[in-house]
């Protein structure tokens, strides 16, 4: 005998409730991962460093922390990319050698790579502890991933870009990708086993 019409509607309102609330759920976990990221507490650090992209965002929280704490060295990562430009340019214009600006051009143009070059800028200038400024949304990822390079204490900042929801929707996708890669394929694992 067929379903009665009455229980298909009943399965379907229940298919769809469970639907929109795993996606309201989801969101939530997303929008505490990737925005509301700020530490509740900051202190001074041995550097400030800026990661690569987003640049115009980014460099300016940067450089005020840097201010506020009396952090001697910024540290830039200069890629010679369209969203770098900004922290290209301030590399370009600094004159080296120069104690209180460091640029470093990271192997690979990703996250990865820059978490290789800041452990090995950690370990040649002997710092204790960094501040990594980086967009709110990529906080997480990138802070698992330097962490996993080098055994100072990583503080993380989040500069706040003004994107809008498909944006949102969008860095949500490309960061939890990043994050499930970071988790089960560590960077450093090698380094990180010998320190």
């Amino acid at each position: 005998m067929p379903p009665s019409v009455a229980a298909v509607n009943t399965a379907t309102r229940r298919v769809l409730a469970f639907a929109v609330g795993s996606l309201l759920l989801l969101l939530i976990i997303a929008v505490q991962m990737f925005v509301n990221v700020d530490p509740l507490s900051v202190h001074r650090t041995d550097a400030v460093i800026m990661l690569g992209g987003a640049a115009s965002e980014r460099l300016p929280v940067a450089r005020q922390f840097q201010a506020e704490f009396h952090i001697p060295v910024l540290v830039i990562s200069h890629t010679d990319t369209l969203g770098n430009r900004a922290a290209d340019e301030a590399c370009n214009a600094a004159a080296f050698p120069n104690p209180d600006v460091v640029c470093f051009r990271p192997p690979d143009l990703d996250t990865r790579g820059e978490a290789r070059a800041i452990s090995r800028l950690i370990e040649a200038n002997g710092w204790k502890s960094v501040t990594v400024v980086t967009s709110s949304y990529h906080v997480t990822r990138a802070g698992r991933l330097i962490e996993q390079c080098t055994t100072a204490d990583i503080q993380m900042v989040a500069s706040h870009p003004d994107l809008d929801f498909i944006h949102w929707i969008r860095r949500f996708v490309i960061e939890t990708g990043g994050l499930i890669d970071a988790t089960f394929w560590p960077e450093c694992a090698n380094q990180r086993a010998e320190m």
